[in-house]
């Protein structure tokens, strides 16, 4: 007998949070962090691609370094059964899923933003 895999992943998870409250706990890394990256900007596109694939509910991001020791955010996809997408190679299909990284840091990237989650003003 097969076992079906349960759904654990809905595609619903996470929600809204405060302005105000962001503000206080992106504020709260700031000061715990001086000069590190603050933030990881991603396109439309490589998000769209990603929740794109086949079978894909939400999205999972790695926090990463390079061999430099540069800070990355990886992404994955993720299915129903809260596996990432990931290159399969094992079987006589391959698949090929993306992932994504080559975000814009900040600071240090062109169009770093100023207002109330990256430096508290408004």
């Amino acid at each position: 007998m097969e076992t079906e895999k349960k759904s654990i992943i809905t595609g619903k998870e996470g929600g809204p949070i405060d302005p105000q409250v962001a503000a206080g706990w992106t504020k709260n890394y700031r000061e715990k962090n001086p000069g590190e990256t603050i933030s990881h900007l991603f396109g439309r596109e490589i998000l769209e691609s990603i929740l794109a694939q086949d079978g894909c509910v939400a999205l999972r991001f790695y926090h990463a370094h390079d061999h430099d020791g540069k800070t990355h955010l990886v992404i994955s996809g993720v299915n129903h059964d809260g596996s990432d997408q990931v290159h399969h190679g094992g079987s006589a299909k391959p698949i090929l899923y993306k992932t994504g990284d080559q975000s814009s840091p900040c600071p240090g990237s062109p169009g770093c933003p100023k207002g109330l989650l990256s430096d508290g003003t408004l």
